[in-house]
């Protein structure tokens, strides 16, 4: 197996478990929009179709006016970092394992989330992770695991791993041709959602599913 270089990993669901607080802040974001009910849960509908992907995106398009995606978009970030500050966030178990292994054996590891950079570096600092990972980056398309590849110095796309809890997250990881793609259980997909990713978007390879993120460490070859 080539050895994996560089890691690209997501963060809600994935390495960070804050107990239904992405879903909580959506919901307080669009509430004050005072849509119509039926209105109301399509837009719920479509946040968890879309868990992973660029948050002022998909405020974007429930709303479909630009300035009511922003104050949306500030809503979400306010009630989430109010959770944040309030300790209502916590590692994913083995999440910090992973990444001390990870820099201990040389693997640049990178967060990829639909946070916003703010949003994101104050998980990182709550967290305790400062020193254990180097970048952070949004998704689901494949240059943001490529960028993390090049940015952190990856030798090839073989050596590139991508895990995260969402479709997103695996379609990311394949489309980029990751070496390892997983998805993992501990966050908003069931097995059968990770699983359909490939054929739903016409991708080759397949991706494996994991209970949670420590599953991937003895597969990161270090």
């Amino acid at each position: 197996m080539t050895r994996i270089t560089v890691a690209c990993l997501d963060m809600a669901g994935t390495t960070v478990r804050d107990d239904g607080t992405v879903i909580a802040a959506f919901q307080a974001a669009i509430a004050p929009r005072n849509l119509p009910v039926a209105a109301y849960n399509e837009a719920m509908k479509y946040v968890r179709a879309t868990m992973g992907q660029s948050k002022i995106e998909v405020f974007r398009h429930i709303l479909g006016d630009e300035d009511e995606a922003r104050r949306a978009n500030a809503a979400f970030e306010t009630h989430y970092a109010a959770a944040v500050s309030l300790g209502e966030v916590a590692p994913m178990p083995g999440a910090t394992e992973v990444f001390q292994a990870c820099r201990g054996t040389g693997i640049k590891v990178c967060l990829a989330t639909g946070f916003s950079p703010g949003t994101r570096d104050a998980l990182v600092e709550a967290l305790g992770w400062a020193d254990l990972v180097d970048a952070g980056r949004g998704r689901p398309w494949p240059d943001l695991p490529l960028t993390a590849l090049l940015r952190l110095g990856g030798g090839s796309v073989g050596e590139l791993a991508v895990a995260g809890d969402t479709p997103s997250d695996v379609e990311s990881g394949l489309r980029a041709g990751a070496g390892l793609v997983a998805g993992v259980l501990t966050g908003a997909a069931t097995r059968q959602e990770l699983e359909a990713v490939p054929r739903a978007a016409s991708l080759p390879g397949e991706p494996l599913v994991l209970d949670s993120i420590a599953d991937l460490l003895p597969r990161l070859g270090g």
